[in-house]
């Protein structure tokens, strides 16, 4: 995890040592340290890849760590939509990465129903648990 930090900046000198925390990622145990954002104890530890689009399966990482983009959401202690570029590491803190998740139509925009009459025109005979539209 040192080979990917600056422990003596250029222009700040040696960096203090800080206290290290371990914590899993998708199964895999890191070690990162306090006052590190989930992110960044990532990015230390190799990791690029946070999430993936929700729909598409695309891969997604950091885009702008600063908490406006909300590209880094990852699950913490199984909450999810966290933004690991705001969010400190904890010790033992368990975190998944963001998953292809089932899109919830088989049709298209254009061929979803405009009315509830015709939602349930389109969807008669159906059963719970059968996909809709």
């Amino acid at each position: 995890m040192i080979k990917n930090r600056i422990v003596d900046h250029p222009v700040l000198g040696k960096l203090p040592d800080k206290t290290p925390v371990t914590f899993t990622f998708d199964g895999n145990t890191y070690e990162g340290f306090e006052g590190d954002t989930i992110a960044s104890a990532l990015l230390a530890n190799g990791v690029r890849q946070l999430r993936v689009h929700e729909e598409t399966g695309a891969p997604r990482a950091i885009y702008c760590n600063i908490g406006h983009c909300f590209e880094c959401r990852v699950t913490v202690n199984q909450v999810q939509g966290i933004r690991a570029c705001m969010t400190s590491i904890k010790d033992n803190m368990a975190i998944e990465s963001g998953k292809l998740q089932a899109t919830p139509f088989e049709s298209t925009p254009e061929e979803w129903p405009r009315t509830y009459a015709e939602f349930e025109q389109k969807n008669k005979g159906k059963k719970v648990g059968d996909t809709h539209v």
